[in-house]
């Protein structure tokens, strides 16, 4: 781990949370609400966009990173290549 990963996530807003809520089982039912409480702790992080592009650059698809489901990042990076193959 770089210093500048370090200092980053050394301000988050779940270092002090249960590493577990960030990674429910399913996303319905239970593991709805724990999705919704996950991203409740991202929305006052204020390393909220640091956090999700390293989970972005890292292709990390499990868990709740940055306030954004594994479904959400996979959205984001298929229309950033969308977008990356429109200009090209």
């Amino acid at each position: 781990m770089d210093a500048m990963t370090a200092d980053w996530q050394e301000e988050a807003a779940c270092r002090n949370e249960d590493p577990e809520l960030f990674f429910p089982i399913s996303e319905v039912g239970p593991g709805a609400r724990q999705t919704r409480h996950a991203q409740a702790v991202c929305a006052r992080c204020p390393v909220r966009a640091e956090c999700l592009s390293h989970a972005l650059r890292n292709g990390l698809d499990h868990g709740v990173f940055g306030g954004t489901t594994a479904a959400e990042r996979r959205a984001l990076t298929r229309r950033d290549v969308l977008a990356r193959r429109e200009v090209a």
